[in-house]
């Protein structure tokens, strides 16, 4: 009786311990995101409200009148459609080039042994820890230098095809890391088999490995899609037109050039993150699935 008396003694301790962390857990899951969902719902509160509104009455004051006017003015006022536009000229290629070198660079490094493949994983995947901040400089007078040794400066420096190629250079390293890990998880007798059957390196690639790898190509899609969707300081860089440069660079044309109407550029910051937003709920399965693939075995 005193074995099952401590026994069920240790049980309600273990619980109660146990309710104290998932409690502790919550709050502070509870705090996170109030502290990250406040300012989106400011934004949105705020490009809601009329300037004149806070003029009379106070930022922190409650709202006299709540419309839209901001939003219809700051698509005005943008040129969104233009706008849209080059972040798809930009977006679009970026990821599937990016996705293509990715998976093509993963498939070799995780199917094929030789010298230097664990080498070359740990270069592209030390890229990602380089900060980006320290290398605009470099990658603009690089561009700059490319384009006088061919005679065109535009070659790449105010181009999309500049943009498109600095996104590829410092994604490509962080989609080889997940989908070789990906690919480990692969039995290799598939690999062995399509050998066997005579198919050549290319083809085991995109008619046996590239299918099997729908699932993380989708994740890996949403995800590099919203970051270079919201990209800003490469296109500030690397452009030199404005007319040419993504959508997130359009909110700069809200700014006045003595007084800022921060309504109107709430409305405009809104509709710019709109797109990205969209894209993560109704894709938000294939996100979390394809995160997740490939983390255990079986």
């Amino acid at each position: 009786m005193s074995v099952d008396l401590e026994l069920a003694q240790a049980a309600a301790k273990y619980k109660n311990k146990q309710k104290v962390k998932d409690r502790f857990i919550s709050g502070f899951i509870g705090i996170f995101a109030i502290v990250w969902i406040f300012p989106i719902a400011w934004t949105i509160w705020t490009s809601l409200r009329p300037y004149n509104d806070i003029i009379s009455y106070g930022v922190f004051s409650w709202p006299r009148h709540l419309n839209f006017d901001n939003y219809f003015h700051a698509f005005r006022v943008m040129g969104l459609t233009h706008y849209f536009l080059n972040t798809l000229y930009v977006t679009i290629p970026a990821v599937l080039l990016t996705l293509f070198l990715g998976s093509l660079i993963a498939f070799v490094v995780s199917r094929y042994s030789f010298r230097f493949n664990l080498s070359l994983l740990l270069l592209f995947t030390a890229g990602n820890m380089l900060p980006i901040v320290l290398t605009y400089i470099p990658v603009f007078w690089l561009y700059i230098k490319i384009g006088d040794l061919f005679g065109n400066r535009s070659l790449l420096y105010n181009n999309y095809l500049g943009i498109v190629l600095v996104h590829v250079a410092f994604q490509v390293g962080f989609a080889t890391f997940v989908l070789s890990s990906y690919m480990k998880t692969v039995p290799k007798e598939i690999s062995e088999s399509a050998i066997i059957d005579g198919a050549s390196v290319f083809r085991h690639y995109w008619n046996v490995m590239l299918p099997l790898l729908r699932p993380p190509l989708a994740a890996l899609g949403v995800l590099m899609s919203c970051w270079i969707y919201n990209d800003f300081f490469w296109a500030l860089i690397l452009m030199s037109e404005d007319s040419k440069r993504p959508v997130t660079s359009a909110l700069r044309q809200l700014q006045g050039q003595y007084i800022t109407d921060f309504n109107l550029l709430a409305a405009g910051a809104s509709i710019v993150a709109a797109p990205t937003i969209i894209l993560f709920f109704v894709l938000r399965k294939q996100f979390v699935s394809g995160l997740t693939l490939g983390s255990t075995k079986g």
